[in-house]
């Protein structure tokens, strides 16, 4: 299937892997020969560290928190992990962390005044950032995986996922639960992105000629 070969984020295979490992070059250059670095990663998961780590001693050098709306435990010392919400994180002091982190996460906390919030707390909290968000201008939606499914009009994207099972998304059950799902996602653009991290560089990450995401990184 299209959205496993091109999307999916277990294989090591897939172009969304890839593309992974590709950006994280940033990362690892904001890391340097530091050997220890704490990290708040906002949405993410073991896995995606475990297999950006594979065949290094990377997770050594490492201190991760993992901040989730649901638990998400690992058995991994260097790996915390914690129920929280990215726009709101008064439990963490300013500046706590040597680095902020968060891979395609910041689209889907709300309107773009929740992303602002959350923009916010990364700016506060880290010392430096890592925020990664896809491009709402790349021709394929990619949790829908369907060509310019963030352009159509709110009620044919609810209608589409009520009657088809669509990428990532399956189908569902009535009106109001597609609503909700469609509207759970609000992609970003470069100038989202500018307006959202103002002191950040602004990496774009191309595929096949076009941007399919962004990077906003501080130090």
């Amino acid at each position: 299937m299209l959205h496993k070969r091109f999307a999916d984020n277990t294989s090591s295979t897939s172009v969304a892997t890839r593309l992974r490992r590709q950006r994280f070059q940033i990362l690892l250059d904001m890391l340097g020969d530091a050997p220890q670095v704490t990290i708040l990663d906002i949405g993410g998961r073991p896995a995606y560290w475990e297999m950006m780590a594979e065949g290094t001693d990377l997770l050594d050098r490492l201190h991760i928190t993992l901040l989730n709306v649901e638990d998400n435990e690992s058995k991994h010392p260097n790996f915390t992990t914690l129920v929280g919400d990215g726009r709101a994180m008064p439990q963490f002091a300013d500046g706590q962390f040597d680095i902020v982190f968060s891979n395609s996460t910041i689209e889907h906390v709300g309107d773009f005044a929740d992303q602002q919030r959350m923009a916010s707390e990364v700016r506060r909290v880290g010392r430096r950032y890592y925020i990664q968000t896809p491009n709402r201008y790349f021709p394929i939606e990619p949790h829908f995986v369907f060509p310019f499914f963030q352009f159509l009009p709110l009620a044919t994207r609810a209608w589409l996922l009520q009657r088809f099972n669509l990428g990532w998304m399956p189908r569902q059950p009535n009106r109001e639960a597609a609503l909700r799902e469609v509207r759970s996602i609000r992609l970003l653009g470069k100038a989202d992105m500018r307006k959202l991290f103002p002191d950040a560089e602004i990496f774009a990450e191309r595929y096949m000629g076009m941007v399919k995401s962004f990077v906003a990184y501080k130090g």
